[in-house]
């Protein structure tokens, strides 16, 4: 799950479902990082980990070439603890998938596309996530 955080609240999220880096991976990032960077006119600031994608030298390149727009943070290796995108995934197990027993996999993953949309209407729940001491860095 790449989460996309941008001062002062909105959110937006998305998931990769590959663990390698491939040039459909890398095309997908691309594109979510344009799409992302035309709908605010505030500079995005963006907190990746370690996934081979947010390394890969077109990703590199386009971020290198929107520097006055997206300002990329990368998370050291082996710290899940600051990385807000693991409370929202902790929030999703625990609310999503957790309390709704779904009876497919194409009904789970409406659930969560649904819990998402409704988390990112509420920037009190999304603001919440960054109260955590260890991301509190991300809260500006």
């Amino acid at each position: 799950m790449l989460g996309i955080l941008f001062r002062p609240d909105p959110f937006a999220c998305c998931k990769l479902d590959r663990a390698t880096p491939t040039d459909v991976d890398v095309s997908e990032i691309v594109g979510r990082l344009l799409r992302l960077t035309r709908k605010t006119r505030q500079k995005v600031f963006l907190v990746v980990d370690g996934h081979p994608v947010h390394k890969a030298r077109s990703v590199t390149r386009w971020l290198d070439e929107h520097r006055e727009q997206i300002r990329v943070f990368f998370l050291p290796s082996y710290s899940p603890e600051l990385n807000p995108d693991e409370l929202l995934k902790q929030d999703v197990k625990s609310n999503a998938l957790g309390r709704v027993r779904s009876v497919n996999i194409q009904e789970m993953m409406d659930n969560v596309r649904s819990y998402l949309r409704i988390t990112q209407a509420r920037p009190t729940v999304v603001k919440n996530y960054f109260c955590e001491r260890h991301v509190r860095y991300a809260a500006g």
